[in-house]
């Protein structure tokens, strides 16, 4: 019957327990800053999202094995990659040790003495004042259990689980940025490739241009000028095709580091052109970009831990209360201590009640919800960037198409023009002057074509980035 008030007070304790402190949290209404539909009207088709179906492989729409190659290496070896798994592995321990709170604490603490008690110690009234020398033994099983009345530990939790979301979504971002640099980097080494080639031709037409000029010259027909002109036209092109080398190199070294690998050895097939049609890409209705996008993600879970950490920060403000026991054996002597007679045994509530804090409280409440508010303006910009990233790219490929078109044309009267001033050239209607100025009109063209072509595809990795991965 004694410990009637006792188990009383702490059942009552317990179902308090179903309270928390805190907002609840609610996503953020984006509709607002959430288009309907975007601005640019195509092209681009509607997709389908399958949640069932495999994610990620987005680059296979390009259907190329190269491609597949490398993004296959970066995703195995990328020390980029692996430390954004480690960080993630982090974040989900961190979640687990959070977690760990909802439960008792246990431990088994035996410990074991001898002291030797002065003579003239202080005694009470009466008591013997001789000093004595004795052994004391403990076997304690001790536990503690801090009572969840005000939420703490639960909005604790749901802070650390959100954050562990949060980071698995920023583990999505690293992954989908590394897979569109490898992409990027992969198209305009090829592009380079195209580059060179035309570069490399332009220098064989040059050289047999000189070759000309100089017959000419010996016969009489040329003027030293134009053999200069031809021996310096010659030494640009063979210039711009060291320079391409140069840039070539270069990218194999970043693609081999993006891949995890060292640059020395790294093996590539770069030598195909690149088609002149990128894929269509299936974009979606803007809603869905919100869904697909891991940087929004996180973003999102991160405004969700900063919502609870507001309940956290309002949970210091009321008592602490804690179950606090101990069982176990105590003895002066071994052979004695696990005798029933040695039993020994506490249990009851501590409370601890926030009287003064010198404002410690107030302050860190009011942190909390600056906190949250910066998150939601936060939230509210990635949600902004997406939506202006997709309206880039899709701005962008059809820009660019239409400038592949104009430039096409260019490169076509160009090269016309080139032949006919050859022709002319020959037929002595017109100095060397005007054949170099076609020549190099041709190649300019050409190259500017080359470009073009790389920066669509390019734009397509970006798009694709931006509308958040594979589908």
């Amino acid at each position: 019957m004694t410990n009637r008030p006792l188990s009383s007070a702490i059942c009552a304790l317990l179902l308090l327990g179903g309270c928390a402190v805190g907002p609840d949290y609610k996503q953020p209404d984006v509709a607002a800053t959430s288009p309907a539909a975007f601005a640019e009207a195509g092209p681009w088709k509607v997709a389908a999202p399958k949640d069932d179906l495999p994610k990620g492989e987005w680059w296979k729409i390009f259907h190329d094995p190269a491609l597949d190659t490398l993004e296959n290496q970066a995703a195995a070896a990328s020390p980029t990659l692996q430390a954004a798994v480690a960080r993630r592995d982090q974040a989900f321990a961190a979640a687990g040790l959070s977690r760990a709170d909802y439960f008792p604490s246990l431990s088994l603490d035996p410990s074991g003495s001898r002291a030797r008690y002065s003579g003239n110690r202080e005694v009470p009234p009466g008591a013997s004042h001789a000093s004595y020398t004795t052994n004391s033994y403990n076997l304690p099983l001790d536990l503690s259990y801090e009572l969840d009345v005000w939420g703490r530990v639960r909005r604790s939790n749901e802070s650390a689980r959100a954050l562990a979301e949060a980071s698995d979504a920023a583990y999505q971002t690293v992954l989908l940025g590394l897979q569109a640099d490898v992409a990027q980097a992969y198209f305009t080494l090829r592009s380079l490739t195209t580059e060179h080639d035309l570069v490399v031709r332009s220098i064989d037409t040059r050289r047999k241009a000189l070759e000309l000029v100089q017959k000419l010259f010996s016969g009489g027909a040329s003027a030293k000028l134009d053999v200069l002109r031809a021996e310096t036209e010659l030494a640009s092109a063979e210039g711009d095709a060291l320079a391409l080398d140069q840039r070539r190199v270069a990218l194999r070294h970043a693609l081999a580091v993006l891949c995890g690998q060292p640059p020395e050895g790294f093996a590539i097939d770069d030598q195909a052109a690149l088609p002149v049609t990128v894929p269509a890409l299936p974009v979606g209705l803007p809603s869905e970009v919100l869904e697909r996008r891991p940087d929004v993600a996180a973003a999102e879970r991160t405004l969700a831990a900063s919502n609870a950490q507001i309940g956290v920060a309002k949970a210091a403000f009321f008592p602490s209360i804690k179950l606090i026991g101990s069982a176990g054996y105590n003895s002066t002597d071994l052979n004695s201590l696990l005798n029933s007679d040695s039993r020994q045994w506490s249990l009851g509530p501590a409370i601890s009640l926030p009287i003064f804090q010198g404002g410690r409280n107030v302050a860190n409440y009011d942190r909390a919800k600056a906190a949250y508010a910066e998150s939601v303006a936060n939230y509210r910009t990635r949600v902004l960037v997406a939506f202006q990233e997709v309206e880039d790219g899709l701005s962008g490929l059809r820009y660019l198409d239409e400038q592949s078109a104009v430039i096409a044309r260019a490169v076509s009267s160009s090269r016309e023009a080139a032949k006919l001033s050859t022709v002319r050239y020959k037929s002595g209607l017109v100095s060397y002057l005007e054949v170099v100025d076609a020549e190099r009109t041709a190649l300019q063209t050409e190259l500017a074509a080359a470009e073009l072509n790389a920066q669509r595809f390019v734009t397509s990795v970006l798009l694709v980035k931006a509308l958040g991965g594979g589908w």
